[in-house]
């Protein structure tokens, strides 16, 4: 069996060796043909006339041009076809020339369309036929002319479905393939959408409370000399922010560590708008100037939906408290029956112009945040000075999942 692969494998790395060898064989079968015995049980049997040397010439010429069948599969046919003609023109008789014909016609239907083999399979079929009818003494339904048009028919066929069968291989092959890129694709692309809800979780947790601090710290800092208790205060507020600081980062840590995905992950207890007065009051004890505003009847949201809501007024109060920190803000919370809307103002030096989507990490975080749960989100200066950020967050069946 392992010699057998073997020489399966050799041949088929190197296929003018084996053209070659079936070459040889059916020209030694042309040259012996004429002295074979007759088959046992054979109710008729046309002898083959002796070979000439015309014969041995002309069967050469068609048997070596087997050997190039695979790289010319249709000038193989034709001049096998035309040299069976032209040995029945000059014999009339019958010969082992009927394999040759065969051998090209199952080459040349193994690569080409199935309409097209057909065509060359009835054609080589037809020359076989009519040439053994006009040279020869045959007549049209004799055993000895239907034998060579069932062998090309049957040539045909197995050369078809020979054909047909690499090209289903080949599309499997190629499914495969781009299944496998896709596959590398969809990979790569979670891979990314990881490290962007990281990045964005991290940002989300420590921007807020890293500003309180700071906050804090310098106004700890002014008054440690003339107002120590007020400074004592400060530094109070500056390790509370950093002890939550700490539990949020905690908790989003051990949650990003846990197995599973992202869905499962949002079902955790998170941050939510019920968290709203606590993180107005943080800001407020920073010195930071804020009003609420809440419309519409308080509703529990989707977990997603809550905690996209939470965290953007979270960076948008970071940022006010940031780049305007004299300004006054204004948290307005609609709530509708199919969403949530968040409006975040402030009344600080900004540029004329109306609301643009934004840059920066924070109003990119916001945006993502917004986006992720089929939300829209717009931010920038408004005319007559100021910033507004505006989310509007819907709340959709798969939200609500």
């Amino acid at each position: 069996m392992r010699t057998l692969t073997w020489l399966r494998r050799e041949l088929l790395s190197r296929p003018y060796v084996a053209d070659t060898a079936l070459a040889v064989c059916v020209y030694a079968m042309t040259l012996l043909a004429p002295g074979a015995p007759p088959p046992p049980g054979a109710e008729w049997h046309a002898p083959m006339r002796p070979l000439t040397s015309y014969d041995i010439a002309l069967a050469a010429v068609v048997c070596g041009a087997l050997v190039f069948r695979r790289r010319w599969p249709h000038a193989v046919l034709a001049v096998t076809v035309t040299g069976f003609a032209a040995y029945a023109m000059l014999d009339g008789g019958r010969s082992a020339l009927d394999l040759a014909s065969a051998i090209a016609v199952y080459t040349v239907a193994s690569r080409c369309p199935r309409r097209h083999a057909w065509i060359y399979g009835g054609l080589a079929a037809l020359v076989v036929a009519v040439a053994r009818v006009v040279f020869g003494d045959s007549a049209w339904l004799a055993p000895e002319m239907l034998a060579p048009i069932a062998a090309i028919g049957m040539a045909t066929a197995v050369g078809d479905s020979l054909r047909s069968r690499r090209a289903y291989v080949a599309a499997i092959e190629e499914r495969a393939r781009r299944a496998e890129e896709t596959r590398e694709e969809e990979a790569e692309r979670r891979v990314m959408e990881e490290r962007l809800h990281i990045a964005r979780e991290l940002h989300d947790v420590l921007a807020h409370h890293i500003a309180l601090i700071n906050v804090q710290a310098q106004v700890a800092s002014y008054m440690l000399a003339s107002e120590p208790e007020q400074a004592r205060t400060a530094l109070g507020h500056v390790r509370e922010a950093g002890k939550e600081a700490l539990d949020e980062l905690r908790t989003t840590v051990g949650l990003l560590r846990r197995p599973g995905s992202r869905d499962e992950l949002l079902t955790e207890p998170s941050p939510g708008l019920d968290r709203l007065p606590e993180l107005v009051d943080s800001f407020t004890a920073a010195g930071l100037r804020l009003g609420r505003l809440l419309y519409g009847d308080p509703r529990p949201l989707p977990a997603p939906v809550d905690l996209a809501a939470f965290r953007i007024v979270q960076e948008a109060l970071t940022n006010v408290s940031k780049h305007a920190p004299r300004a006054t803000a204004t948290v307005r919370i609609e709530y509708a029956a199919d969403g949530v809307t968040v409006n975040v103002t402030d009344d600080g030096q900004g540029g004329a112009g109306g609301i643009s989507p934004g840059s920066g990490h924070g109003l990119i975080g916001m945006r993502e945040r917004a986006l992720s749960v089929d939300g829209t989100f717009l931010a920038g200066p408004v005319d007559g000075g100021g910033f507004r950020v505006h989310a509007v967050l819907p709340t959709s069946r798969e939200n609500r999942r």
